[in-house]
Parts: structure tokens; C-alpha cells; sequence
């Protein structure tokens, strides 16, 4: 499956924000890349502007455009805001839910979790990071010492992130379920998500 595996601290300079997590490098070179980086200050128009939310999140989420834009058009055919119902598809994509339960420190790690199988959603194996969750999903690691132990060692490190109010995770069980779909004041997002709907709708 296609994924990004290009530069990523220079993403992250370009849009001034932790795109892939922190990063010292980044504190220390907090403006653009290139030799004209701390000096430029190019104005951009409208369509420029959409075009930078819309690299943020995708770059933020870990998807293709491809992908990127199908988040949007399914976001299109539901009733109410586009602009949530595309935040919260990406939001309880399984990979980024795996993430959110601190059993990976990176959405690419998570998504790597998914893809090798040490994921199992209501006991049942999935390896597509980009399957959907539903509202009582349970997502489970895979009952082996690997992955089992890959887990606890992540979840070690992820206790400074919190697990969002809309999942509940039992360490214990190794397991974390979806009590609700998040709102968008839950998500706080990294960009802009209208100028994104306009972007696409032009």
C-alpha cells in the first residue's frame, strides 16, 4: 500500500508545525527549508491557502492523495457538516486509533502495527489501515508474546499522551473500544478543514 517515505523533517519546517511528532531539529530551525527559509514571506492566494490545509492533514494522517481526496468524497455524501465528517473518517481509521491507545508511538508505527497483523478488531484480524471503526468496536493486540510485548514497550512510552475521551482502554486486556464518534472540538485538528472543503469543491 502507498505511503509517504520522503523527508520528514522538511515537511514539517515547511508548515511550522510537528507534522510527524516532535522534533529537536525542528525547535532548533523553526522556518522554512532551503537558503531562503528564514526570510521568505510570499503571500499566498486562496487556492495556495487550501492547498497548504490540505497537504497538513494528509501529510498529518499519513495518506496519499489519492486516498486523501476519497476521505473527502465519502465525507460529501453524508448528511451535515463536510468538514467533521471528514475529520472524524480519519479520526477512527484503525490505524490512528492504535495510535491514540499509546500501543504505537507514530501513526507509521501503528499503521506498520496493522499491516503485519498485530492487530485484531472484534477478534478479527485486520490488516488494512485504513478500515473504518464503529461505535463498540474492540480493538484488541493479537494474543502473541510479539506483538504483546511490542505493545506493553509503547505503551510505556506513550504515557504522556493521553487516550481521547471518546476510547476506553483496558492495559491490562490489551485492549481499547469506541464508545462514541468524536466531535470536532475533541479532534482539535491541524488545519483547517473548510478551506479544505473548498479546496476540493472548486
Amino acid at each position: 500500500m502507498a505511503r509517504y517515505t520522503g523527508p520528514r523533517v522538511r515537511i514539517s519546517r515547511r508548515f511550522g508545525l510537528p507534522i510527524f511528532g516532535p522534533s529537536k531539529y525542528l525547535e532548533r530551525r523553526n522556518y522554512g527549508p532551503g537558503v531562503h527559509g528564514p526570510k521568505s514571506r510570499r503571500k499566498h492566494t486562496d487556492y495556495g491557502l487550501g492547498l497548504i490545509e490540505k497537504q497538513k492533514l494528509r501529510y498529518y494522517y499519513g495518506l496519499m492523495e489519492r486516498q486523501f481526496r476519497g476521505v473527502y468524497e465519502k465525507a460529501l455524501r453524508r448528511r451535515g457538516v463536510t468538514g467533521e465528517h471528514m475529520l472524524q473518517i480519519l479520526e477512527t481509521r484503525v490505524d490512528n486509533v492504535v495510535y491514540h491507545l499509546g500501543y504505537a508511538n507514530t501513526r507509521a508505527a501503528a499503521r506498520q502495527m496493522v499491516t503485519h497483523g498485530h492487530i485484531r478488531v472484534n477478534a478479527r484480524k485486520v490488516s488494512v489501515p485504513s478500515y473504518g471503526l464503529k461505535v463498540n468496536d474492540v480493538i484488541e493486540v493479537k494474543n502473541t508474546n510479539v506483538s504483546r510485548q511490542l505493545a506493553t514497550k509503547n505503551l510505556e512510552t506513550a504515557t504522556s499522551r493521553s487516550v481521547p475521551d471518546w476510547l476506553l482502554l483496558n492495559k491490562e486486556e490489551f485492549k481499547g473500544t469506541v464508545m462514541r464518534i468524536p466531535k470536532r472540538d475533541e479532534i482539535n485538528p491541524i488545519a483547517n478543514e473548510q478551506a479544505i472543503v473548498e479546496f476540493y469543491s472548486r
